[in-house]
């Protein structure tokens, strides 16, 4: 299935999405053919009842003056996202909606159940965007594109070389069948496989991999890099910067509800520092 229908979820609180993110996003959409919605959250911040500290410092105000701070960054990221999308033709929709700040990353992953993909930008050691983030990957149900932000590279986004994470899993099966539709549009495609850092209780080999790519007209490069004792985040990263890759296409592991428990290291790993835009499924 092409990827036609594509959500942008943008942080409103308690700094805002940068416009730069934004970009990056309508310069995907339009790499793919799809068209793009946004969605901010406008969130509620809800002081707890002392009558000694309004008193002191009225928290009542406070709160409620964070709360008009984030509506008027929702409607400010909103506006320039309509303008700049408009531009590119491949504004789909502005969706503004409310809720208590708890609520934002259940919110957003309800609309992300019905979008073909959902982008999320990411700024390192931003605990809300990454809780949305991961949210989103492991209850939405459909791919999700984290970008980082500031972004890593000068030049503007593109599908020149995507890289494929293949460990014969099924969250990295699941990846391949998501990101078909991508790969399709992109000019060179590698198939990464990392080796001695576990065990792959497969006979099959990523050629079987390229045969069922080639069934939809995609031609992988195959490459296997020996991890030697490095962490596979650290690998990945390597991988990356050596192949100057755009996308990173890999399969994400673990439960949202006790992700610290039993997210997976490379996934962890790759969602705490993204050093590119990378599609995750679940």
């Amino acid at each position: 299935m092409a990827v036609k229908d594509v959500l942008l979820a943008l942080t409103t609180y308690p700094d805002p999405t940068p416009v730069s993110a934004v970009e990056e996003a309508i310069a995907f959409a339009s790499a793919v053919g799809a068209q793009i919605s946004a969605i901010a959250c406008a969130v509620e911040i809800r002081a707890p009842g002392s009558f000694l500290a309004d008193m002191v410092m009225d928290i009542q105000a406070m709160a409620a003056a964070e709360s008009r701070k984030s509506a008027t960054n929702a409607e400010s990221l909103l506006t320039a996202f309509r303008d700049a999308a408009e531009k590119q033709g491949v504004f789909q929709d502005r969706i503004l909606d409310r809720c208590l700040k708890p609520e934002v990353p259940e919110l957003l992953v309800e609309y992300a159940r019905l979008r073909d993909l959902t982008i999320v930008p990411l700024r390192e050691g931003d605990n809300d965007e990454q809780g949305c983030a991961e949210a989103i990957i492991f209850g939405s149900g459909r791919p999700t594109l984290i970008i980082p932000q500031p972004r890593k590279r000068a030049d503007a986004f593109a599908l020149d070389t995507v890289l494929i994470a293949w460990d014969y899993s099924r969250p990295a099966s699941r990846a391949v069948a998501d990101a078909l539709p991508i790969l399709q549009k992109a000019k060179r495609v590698i198939v990464i496989t990392i080796t001695n850092e576990k065990a792959i209780d497969t006979p099959l080999s990523g050629a079987e991999l390229a045969k069922y790519l080639a069934r939809h007209g995609v031609q992988v490069v195959l490459d296997t890099v020996d991890a030697e004792g490095r962490a596979i985040g650290d690998v990945l990263r390597s991988c990356v910067a050596s192949r100057n890759a755009d996308l990173l296409v890999m399969g994400a592991y673990g439960h949202s509800r006790v992700r610290d428990f039993i997210m997976g290291g490379a996934t962890k790993s790759m969602i705490a520092q993204p050093p590119l835009p990378i599609m995750l499924s679940h």
